[in-house]
């Protein structure tokens, strides 16, 4: 269950991006975002099995920790990213979307 709802979120949230980034006078394609921010999501799957893998039994602030590391991570790897995508002035507005993504993708692994 916990990959299906992962595997739609990455695909809507690539969507939505691909939306926003197009709106902002970018030019992006919906699979460059999907490839893009698959890879940032690196960071994020390797916080994930630290987590599941050696810090399970450990208090649940130091899970957040983790994953807040591997959500910063991949939040800065997607900024170089966008930040070639839109013009300087609407970078605010094209990073909001991606650290909603991944703020929520972060929310799995503490869970």
């Amino acid at each position: 269950m916990v990959f299906q709802i992962v595997f739609i979120v990455v695909w809507l949230g690539s969507a939505i991006v691909t939306v926003n980034g197009q709106l902002l006078g970018g030019s992006i394609s919906f699979f460059q975002s999907v490839c893009v921010l698959g890879y940032c999501l690196c960071p994020l799957t390797i916080s994930a099995l630290i987590v599941k893998l050696f810090l399970s039994s450990l208090h649940v602030l130091i899970q957040f920790l983790v994953a807040l590391l591997g959500f910063g991570w991949s939040t800065y790897s997607s900024y170089g990213f966008i930040s070639d995508m839109v013009q300087a002035d609407r970078k605010a507005l094209a990073v909001y979307p991606l650290c909603l993504f991944y703020l929520f993708l972060a929310l799995f692994i503490i869970l």
